[in-house]
């Protein structure tokens, strides 16, 4: 999100992905949301968009049912009977994205303009008040807001804590004098996306209007924007069960030959590298990427090219070879089709192993 927003919205949200409407196939683009439409590039640098939605008069659907088996795809319908279709890389960036258009279809509606920059004067928060230093303050492991396990909606929310206990913060830190301040802080907090909501409660009060609204109440769950956030169970908005191993963003992704390790041969499967959390997932190239075949925790991981493999003929596979071991001594080796792309692979791999949690 870029025009109208702040710097700390635009880092938080990554490339998505239209759908063609000839050929339906999916490509990646740069997207900007502006005050009346979505803009979308080729890439970042570009100057000129390719292509504009116009938000007056559009509708969003999300879940898409359009997608079954895709639960980060949103819709959305614009005039003329147009339909543009979205994916986000994970749950909480498609619900951030949703989230602001809502608020910009709402807005056009009451023929008024979106824009986060306004957050501060409609809410009427002194210029005095950062609300980046008080972000980290709350986020302090030692004298900030304790992040909690919490079940809800038969669901369990990890890294989240209540709008209640937001408040009780700022109050015992000395930050608001009293609930109606805490509230005007936690709400600037809210709007400029430190905070985010999680739970059918506290994302209705976000989405309901031009701006969003942090209740103080035990049994509104919030996390902070980039925190360990993840939600275990069956979501109000899809069928899948979201898991941590998941969250990370895609770093890199393509088809490899992989050894099996009971029956030591080989096939061919799609791998997905997410960073934080550093994690490589594989998948039966046939059945799509709902659901992993395995995945491999890369924390700690050592990758390295190899020449040959124990227990393999030579002529079942040659060249291009390389070998990742985890943290707890599991072995896996892997085929690149050329060798610039098993290079290109052990590099990736390298740095989210290295960095990742």
């Amino acid at each position: 999100l870029e025009p109208g927003s702040s710097t700390h919205s635009f880092t938080r949200v990554p490339t998505s992905h239209p759908q063609g409407a000839v050929l339906s196939s999916w490509k990646a683009v740069w997207v900007v949301l502006s005050d009346d439409g979505l803009d979308f590039y080729k890439k970042k640098a570009d100057s000129s968009p390719k292509g504009m939605i116009p938000l007056k008069g559009a509708t969003l659907t999300c879940p898409c049912q359009d997608f079954p088996k895709r639960p980060l795809v949103f819709k959305i319908s614009a005039s003329k009977n147009q339909e543009h279709f979205f994916q986000a890389t994970h749950l909480e960036d498609r619900e951030m994205w949703v989230k602001d258009i809502k608020r910009t279809i709402t807005c056009l509606q009451a023929g008024k303009k979106f824009a986060r920059k306004s957050t501060r004067r409609s809410i009427r928060l002194p210029d005095t008040v950062n609300l980046s230093d008080l972000y980290l303050q709350m986020k302090d492991q030692e004298s900030g807001v304790k992040e909690q396990k919490l079940e809800k909606e038969k669901r369990i929310f990890n890294h989240c804590f209540t709008g209640s206990t937001v408040i009780d913060w700022l109050i015992s830190k000395a930050k608001a004098r009293n609930r109606q301040e805490g509230l005007m802080l936690a709400t600037g907090l809210l709007n400029e996306g430190f905070l985010q909501p999680a739970g059918d409660l506290s994302k209705g009060a976000a989405e309901g209007g031009a701006e969003s609204v942090l209740l103080d109440q035990p049994d509104a769950l919030y996390y902070f924007a980039d925190s360990g956030f993840f939600c275990e169970g069956y979501s109000s908005d899809e069928d899948t069960i979201v898991k941590e191993e998941f969250r990370g963003a895609i770093v890199k992704q393509g088809c490899l030959l992989k050894q099996g390790h009971r029956r030591k041969n080989w096939k061919v499967r799609k791998f997905i590298l997410r960073d934080d959390p550093a994690y490589i997932h594989y998948y039966d190239p046939g059945k799509g990427e709902i659901n992993p075949l395995g995945s491999i925790h890369l924390r700690g991981s050592v990758v390295t090219a190899v020449e040959h493999i124990p227990d393999a003929k030579k002529h079942d596979v040659e060249g291009n070879l390389f070998e990742i071991i985890t943290s707890d001594d599991t072995h896996y080796f892997l085929q690149a089709a050329t060798a610039e792309e098993r290079k290109e692979w052990i590099r990736s791999i390298h740095t989210v192993a290295k960095s990742g949690k």
